[in-house]
Formats: C-alpha cells, structure tokens, sequence
C-alpha cells in the first residue's frame, strides 16, 4: 500500500463515484506508464459502469498501443489535429494522468475553454500546477500505474487479465523493468500480484525492448555519433537534428530511451538529449540523473519539470543555442554540487 495522503484516494473515489462519462487523457509522446495507466483506469471505469474513452495527444507507440486495440477502449488520436466527432461536452469529467502540467498537454487547455466539467488528475511527478480541481499525486510512486492499482483496490474494482496488463505494462516502463532506483518493494509486489493475473511477461518484453524498427537504430546511431563528454565526463550531451529524421526515416516516437545511453559511462552524472522536432516545433531537451543532480528543480527552471532523475523541458529557437543555454546552465549546477559533502545531492 502506498503511504500518505490516504484521504486523497477516498476523495479522488468520491469524485468518481458520481460520473457518468469520462474522458481519460495523459501528457504528449505517451510512454508505457501513460498509455499503460490510462488503459487500465479506462476499464476500472467500465467495470463500474461508468462509461469512458481516452484521447492521446499524440500516438501511442506500437509497442504500448495493444492494451488499446486487444480490449475495445475506445480511442480518440489528437496527433494531426482534433479528432473528427470529439465532442467535448458528451462527458462530465476529464480525467487527467500521469502529468498535471498544461505543457505536456498541448492544446488541450483551449479546448476546454467553456467547458464546465471538473477536472481531475493522477500523477506521480514533482512538478505541479494547480488548475485541477481534484489531484492524487503520490510523488513516491514509481510510476502513476502504482497510484491507479491502489485506487482501483480501495474502490472495490477487482483486476482481472487486461487491466492487470495494463498496469504491468506502466510499472515495468517508468522502472526501466525494475532496474531504476524508483523501484522500491511495494513495485516488486504489486508487480508479482500482477503477474499472478496471468500477464505474458515475455511477450510483453519483447513488445517493449525487442520491437524496434531498423530506422529507431539509424536514429540511435546518429545520436552516439552527436555524443559530446564535458565537465571531465560528468556531462553527456547528445543531440538529433531534424534532418536526422530524414536522413533515417525515423520519427519524433523513436527518440524515447535514446537519452539513457550516455549513463552507461562510469563517469557521466547528467545526461542531456536535444531534439529538434522535424515539423519546426520547440525543442525537446530530456534529462536524466544518476541522484547527483535533481533534474526536475532544474528543468522548473525552463518551464519543465519530472522527476529528481529523469525530466524534461521545451524551448524555442535554433538547436545550437538552446544547447548553450542548456548546457551553461548545467555547467554551473554541476559545479555547485562539487561542492557538496561526498555522497550527497542538491
């Protein structure tokens, strides 16, 4: 059971409780622990009669998209534009998670200008924004599959196969199938529960980590060759220009994990990831942290936000001088915790 904020299930339950049509959205580029959470608590839903659909911002990728297609959710995709028959004022509750920033849900904020249903949000990230009118955000969470297994739970809605896969599949992506020092033994549990549901682990292995194109590789490729070592190898900075897209015929998808490679280097304590995106967008810039640096205080600091290791942030201008900005900035945090007592964090 995860700790705290008790009451905040029972509230969120609450609000639930008196729906009769959700739609259950999550941020822009969903990974396992969006797509994978807004499944389950999409079928948590109906098993209370309580009808849903869910919206993505932007494609799910192929490899998470099955808990979508194998158990009828119905599914709108905002990628080119808002989908055609999405009318907002067919549901009561919009249902917000694993992010509770406007910034990772791009467009969405106008959309519902007028529309008077509450808005509610289940997250685990730090970072913040206070336009819900209900939260549930557990920030110990290894992922916001966690919150929602623990919410179905005190609901009284039992699991079964589908949604059991579903919240399997969130767990597994956001701890790096328990290899990230957010699992914790509450993970290791729930994720054994999990199983006993019947999920196919090896297939879902597969699906996520032996299912790559041959173009996510090119990309891959092209982002080692870009991978610069600064501050004596305590920075990895890599980049992927928009001509990279063209030249491999990968898409934006694609660039997901790609930032975690540098981390592999003993000596490397921050690493950065600059996307140009390939329709004249902002710039993407991912963080990730081996505990040194707390990545999300610095990605507020820009307008982003996360976790302490792993966050991200957007700007505008050319890839050359968001890389400067980016990187003198992390040059004067890195400094600052070189001075801190061994072993600790900013």
């Amino acid at each position: 059971m995860l700790g705290g904020m008790s009451d905040a299930y029972q509230e969120m339950i609450a609000a639930l409780s008196g729906c009769h049509h959700v739609l259950v959205t999550t941020h822009v580029k969903p990974d396992g622990d969006a797509v994978g959470t807004a499944a389950a608590m999409a079928m948590g839903l109906r098993k209370m009669g309580i009808a849903a659909e869910v919206l993505l911002l932007s494609h799910a990728p192929r490899k998470h998209a099955f808990v979508f297609s194998e158990n009828a959710i119905v599914l709108h995709d905002a990628e080119k534009g808002w989908p055609a028959g999405l009318d907002l004022s067919r549901f009561d509750t919009l249902l917000v998670v694993d992010t509770g920033t406007w910034s990772q849900l791009p467009g969405l904020k106008e959309k519902l200008a007028g529309w008077n249903g509450p808005k509610l949000v289940i997250d685990h990230h730090l970072t913040q924004e206070s336009w819900a009118d209900r939260k549930l955000v557990m920030t110990d969470a290894a992922a916001a599959g966690e919150i929602v297994a623990e919410l179905l739970d005190r609901w009284g809605i039992p699991l079964d196969k589908p949604m059991a896969a579903s919240l399997y599949l969130a767990i597994v992506t956001d701890t790096g199938w328990f290899q990230f020092s957010n699992t914790r033994p509450y993970t290791l549990r729930l994720a054994a529960r999990l199983m006993e549901y019947g999920v196919d682990t090896d297939r879902m292995y597969q699906s996520i980590y032996q299912n790559e194109r041959s173009q996510r590789l090119a990309l891959q490729t092209q982002a080692q060759q870009s991978l610069e070592l600064l501050e004596g190898g305590r920075l990895a900075v890599m980049r992927i220009a928009r001509d990279d897209f063209a030249r491999t015929g990968a898409s934006v998808g694609e660039t997901e994990q790609l930032i975690n490679i540098p981390l592999q280097v003993a000596s490397v304590e921050v690493s950065v990831l600059l996307v140009e995106q390939p329709d004249g967008g902002p710039i993407r810039v991912s963080l990730r942290s081996k505990g040194t640096v707390d990545v999300s205080r610095f990605a507020e600091g820009f307008g982003g936000g996360g976790h302490a290791r792993a966050a991200g942030l957007k700007m505008t201008g050319p890839l050359a001088d968001v890389e400067r900005k980016i990187v003198e900035a992390m040059r004067l945090r890195l400094a600052a915790t070189a001075t801190l007592p061994q072993g600790a964090a900013e």
